[in-house]
């Protein structure tokens, strides 16, 4: 798997989908916290399904339980304004409130978020 370790946040470079259903979270969970020690991933977009963002799936939902379960912070990083949905808006605005699942434009931005600085 193709990651960098940049201030306590894992950044996963890998190209392609990683994240399919709860099980591929919790394998991707585990195989971060093991390699690195570290408990916060910065996810590129295209890494999920796309069914993760049609809410009415219940993906978010599953993946999102995984990673709190597991205490393991979330950046999801991405171009997120091609979306439609206003229900998936709100959901996108609001865990950006929070600081363990957020969706960001940039990389720069996920790190410092996830590291604190």
């Amino acid at each position: 798997m193709n990651i960098e370790v940049k201030n306590n946040a894992v950044i996963v470079r890998e190209a392609g989908m990683l994240i399919t259903d709860g099980q591929s979270a919790l394998d991707l969970i585990a195989t971060v916290y093991y390699e690195t020690g570290c408990t916060a991933m910065v996810l590129p977009k295209a890494a999920l399904s796309e069914d993760f963002f049609r809410l009415s799936t219940g993906l978010a939902g599953e993946v999102l339980q995984k990673f709190t379960n597991y205490h393991m912070r979330l950046a999801v990083i991405g171009d997120f304004s091609g979306y439609t949905s206003e229900n998936l808006k709100d959901f996108l605005y609001e865990s950006n409130k929070g600081g363990a699942v957020l969706f960001l434009a940039d990389e720069e931005d996920a790190v410092a978020r996830l590291s604190g600085k």
